[in-house]
């Protein structure tokens, strides 16, 4: 099962997809509490660095840090954690957890744009068929700009709309300089501990050290969210290399879902019939585009 799972490009996407979209209800609640997002993206980062890292170190691999990883680090770092991270859980109090999440679903498409540019493991008609459908459910949710009753300004859908920027550029970086020979459990570890440096830095010389104070209030939350973020960027990085960028980067529809579910049963957000309906074209974009990467086999 587990060797199954390792080689399946659909099983590694909804089970990635499915452990990032709890990062969006925990976000809400660690906000809610207090904690800056900023601070709560050194969390993702510190905790899953080091339980990766760890579990590195009892398996007895040993880790060597090049030129090349350690470039490879900071990079990834920077535009697929620490900056959308930061964004997403700055925005998520004026969007609500469930409409944050959708931001995730924009990414294939401009990673779509970005591999075509570069010519990075270019998808099928079929797959650029379920990626457009899939956009157009996002652009159906983005239309309510959030919860039912509470419309975002402007201005914070427009800081989330960098998210997705981001990350489709992350998801290119990765692919195209992947450090040879290296494994994903080195690289998860390896670039997220690079990214809780860079946010600990960022978090002491604008916020100081009270910024970690709220975390106290919400153990459980952090446990919860470490253990979530540690399994996830397991399997992130092994879907990484299985489906290529742009497949991966549908991860964030499957987040989105989960978003919206969570966000709705346990943090009583409510959101429009628009919103629902777009998240049901978006799961008919994954499907198209699962079996059109399928066929590629």
């Amino acid at each position: 099962m587990k060797v199954r799972l390792w080689n399946s490009a659909f099983g590694l996407l909804v089970v990635t997809g499915a452990l990032l979209g709890l990062s969006l209800p925990f976000g809400k609640m660690a906000t809610e509490a207090g904690v800056s997002g900023m601070a709560w993206a050194f969390v993702i980062s510190c905790g899953a660095g080091s339980v990766l890292l760890i579990a590195l170190l009892l398996r007895g691999n040993r880790v060597r840090p090049t030129r090349h990883k350690l470039r490879y680090f900071f990079i990834v770092a920077a535009v697929s954690y620490a900056f959308p991270n930061f964004l997403m859980f700055t925005a998520m109090p004026h969007l609500g957890a469930g409409y944050s999440g959708i931001m995730f679903t924009l990414s294939p498409v401009v990673t779509l744009v970005f591999s075509i540019l570069l010519a990075v493991r270019r998808p099928s008609a079929l797959g650029v068929a379920g990626i457009a459908i899939g956009f157009i459910g996002a652009a159906m949710v983005a239309m309510t700009r959030g919860e039912v009753g509470r419309e975002a300004a402007v201005f914070w859908v427009a800081i989330a709309l960098l998210i997705p920027i981001s990350l489709a550029a992350g998801n290119i970086y990765r692919t195209w300089d992947w450090p040879e020979g290296t494994g994903p459990i080195e690289l998860a570890a390896g670039s997220h501990l690079a990214s809780a440096a860079m946010l600990l830095v960022a978090i002491l010389s604008l916020q100081g050290g009270e910024a970690f104070s709220a975390l106290s209030q919400i153990p459980f939350t952090v446990a919860a969210q470490v253990a979530a973020a540690s399994a996830m960027f397991a399997f992130y990085f092994r879907l990484q290399a299985v489906g290529g960028p742009v497949y991966l980067s549908q991860i964030g529809y499957v987040a989105a879902a989960i978003g919206l579910f969570s966000g709705t049963l346990f943090l009583g957000e409510r959101y429009l019939w628009l919103t629902w309906a777009g998240g049901v074209i978006i799961t008919l974009g994954v499907l198209i585009t699962t079996r059109a990467q399928a066929r590629t086999k």
